[in-house]
């Protein structure tokens, strides 16, 4: 799940990316409301955390042009101001939680689970074939036993499980998992589904991650336990 972090403090925004790292999301940062509309045009990301307070364009601002936009996506309101008119204030404009600084790391994290619950359908574990992915202990398990995926690997399990049926490009999964400014090369991403590729053996799953050469990627229930592309 990938996060968009507007915040314009940049130690703040820094010790947000982090948290949110640590807790197996994958997070961009940008300083301000404009921005955030440019990078949101880009279609990649689960929820958004928007300080109200920031140069160019404010939260508010930034958060009601969202909306109008017809975008639903999950928004997380940090503000230092604590009356509850400005709270009142957020919330009408499209907020779906509102967040006083400071905060602690585990309200924070529980907060985005809160706005997202809703996004990732009826239950905390994906399962295809007799294969489960469980999105609380970020385990990985088949009859052969279980794996704890590192954050990237369960960003791109994560992503491929919720739509077993659709071909992911290689370019959107590096957007998706790696964000829009990372400094990794976009060959990453082969080199995770080769980890994950080589979990599914060792745990005897029946689910193979397939690449459809010049079209991307496909994970597909494969009862002959076919592991080639």
């Amino acid at each position: 799940m990938r996060i968009l972090v507007v915040e314009d403090e940049r130690s703040l925004a820094r010790a947000i990316v982090k948290i949110l790292e640590k807790g197996y999301y994958s997070a961009d940062s940008v300083g301000n409301g404009a921005d955030a509309l440019e990078y949101l045009d880009c279609g990649n990301y689960d929820a958004v955390i928007l300080d109200v307070m920031m140069p160019v364009m404010d939260g508010i601002t930034a958060l009601k042009k969202i909306r109008e936009r017809g975008n639903g996506i999950p928004v997380l309101v940090l503000t230092a101001k604590s009356e509850m008119d400005d709270k009142v204030r957020g919330l009408d404009s499209g907020a779906d939680y509102y967040l006083n600084k400071p905060f602690d790391a585990k309200e924070l994290l529980a907060a985005i689970r809160a706005i997202t619950r809703p996004s990732v359908g009826a239950g905390a574990r994906l399962t295809l074939g007799n294969l489960t992915l469980d999105r609380t202990t970020y385990e990985l398990s088949a009859p052969g036993g279980s794996f704890r995926l590192t954050g990237k690997e369960f960003q791109v399990m994560e992503l491929l499980m919720s739509d077993p049926s659709r071909v992911h490009r290689q370019e959107r999964i590096f957007g998706r998992v790696w964000g829009l400014d990372s400094d990794s090369e976009i060959n990453v991403v082969w080199v995770y589904m080769s980890y994950l590729r080589k979990k599914l053996a060792a745990l005897g799953a029946n689910v193979t991650i397939r690449l459809n050469r010049g079209v991307g990627y496909v994970i597909e229930v494969d009862d002959r336990n076919d592991k080639k592309d």
